[in-house]
């Protein structure tokens, strides 16, 4: 039985800021993939912590703070459910996906690369992932290769098993690319490099707010993604990873919270996910993540995988249709999101133009300059679409291109 489609009317009014005054009119916005807006019921449930629970979680002998801990805990339950994780111990809380790639790269990674290994990336990473590798191989005397891409933003994969070597020590994917939108077939990757002894680390960040995600389905031994994208709060990451690996790396950060006995001789760790979280942690945020996930959950990812869909046909139909035109990523499977350029007309020229009309788009590289380097651009136009827009906003978007293009002549 095919579920009912999403009631984006109903939907649209838990977020005040879209019919907020934006340059004169009510806001467009089609910049989820850098960050999503919060729905009104995610923002009462921080400011409920905050105003009437809050105070710091673990060890504390107080109802206030055995509380505050029991809520914090359950977000990380609900992160398992969301992921079909094991276990809510391998689910650990990070400040982004950023930060989660950086702690795999920096336990995991030194454990395993030495003077003269691989590691393996796609074409289509964020900085996020490619950055951190690098200073990893730079330390350690290793070498970064490269997963090529099509014209149309697809991962060649045909050459994986010739990249794949025996000194190649771990695989760095993303699981949408978020300049292209590109769905990469994460399972399939996963079990080729498996086939030949090499760990898969997923950046999750834009798929997780789009797709159903099951990581035992997948079978990455690792997996990362952001609140903020997923209509939670900023400064909350989660990684994921596989129980022996998390068991055997060593703790990235040292401080309060991850540690089980501290001497001058000795210290000794937190098993996961404890030792991965120095400090005090970001109490709040990973509540609202949690307040989040009951939001999305209700609606259905289903539903907002076919909504979403539509809106990215019907608005690639018609951004077609204005000459000098070229849409950058057209895979067969995409996420909502879509780069252009316009002939003649720098991305940054776009976006500003745009901004004036309404409606918000980003602009520029995405943090994907390897990316941008091989389709032959500086930067691109991009607009992302999410559950609460409609064919509205996919109208506003396509008559103010018209209106830049007409303005350039």
């Amino acid at each position: 039985m095919t579920a009912p489609p999403l009631d984006v009317a109903r939907i649209r009014e838990d977020f005040p800021i879209l019919t907020t005054p934006f340059q004169g009119r009510p806001l467009v916005y089609l910049d989820s993939a850098v960050s999503g807006q919060m729905p009104r019921p995610v923002v009462e449930r921080v400011s409920r912590y905050q105003s009437h629970e809050h105070t710091n979680v673990h060890r504390g002998v107080s109802t206030l703070s055995q509380e505050a801990t029991d809520r914090y805990e359950e977000a990380r339950e609900k992160v398992r459910g969301l992921l079909n994780a094991p276990s809510a111990k391998q689910i650990v809380w990070t400040r982004g996906t950023t930060e989660a790639l950086n702690l795999v790269a920096q336990s995991f990674g030194r454990t395993r690369v030495g003077p003269g290994d691989e590691i393996l990336l796609s074409a289509l990473e964020h900085h996020a992932n490619i950055v951190p590798w690098q200073l990893l191989a730079q330390e350690r005397g290793a070498s970064i290769r490269v997963v090529p891409m099509s014209d149309s933003g697809e991962l060649l994969l045909e050459s994986l098993d010739g990249l794949i070597t025996d000194r190649t020590k771990v695989l760095g994917l993303t699981h949408v690319s978020n300049a292209l939108g590109t769905i990469n077939p994460v399972k399939e990757i996963v079990a080729r490099a498996h086939a030949r002894g090499v760990p898969v680390v997923v950046d999750g960040a834009q798929a997780v707010p789009h797709l159903q995600v099951d990581v035992q389905d997948l079978d990455c031994d690792f997996y990362a993604f952001s609140g903020h994208k997923l209509s939670g709060p900023t400064g909350i990451g989660v990684l994921y990873g596989k129980k022996a690996h998390l068991e055997s790396m060593p703790p990235w950060q040292g401080g309060g919270n991850m540690i089980l006995s501290v001497s001058w001789e000795k210290t000794t760790f937190m098993p996961p996910p404890g030792r991965f979280e120095a400090g005090t942690p970001p109490i709040a945020a990973a509540i609202g993540l949690g307040s989040a996930i009951d939001y999305l959950q209700g609606l259905g990812f289903d539903r907002i995988a076919a909504h979403e869909q539509a809106l990215l046909e019907l608005a690639t139909a018609e951004l077609e249709r204005i000459p000098g035109l070229r849409i950058l990523g057209t895979a067969p499977h995409k996420a909502a999101v879509i780069s252009f350029v316009l002939e003649g007309i720098h991305p940054h020229d776009i976006g500003t133009l745009l901004d004036a009309e309404g409606v918000v788009v980003r602009a520029g590289h995405h943090c994907a300059q390897p990316v941008m380097q091989r389709l032959g651009v500086p930067a691109t136009t991009r607009a992302s679409f999410a559950y609460f827009n409609t064919r509205e906003d996919v109208a506003a978007l396509v008559a103010a291109v018209w209106k830049v293009k007409e303005l350039f002549g």
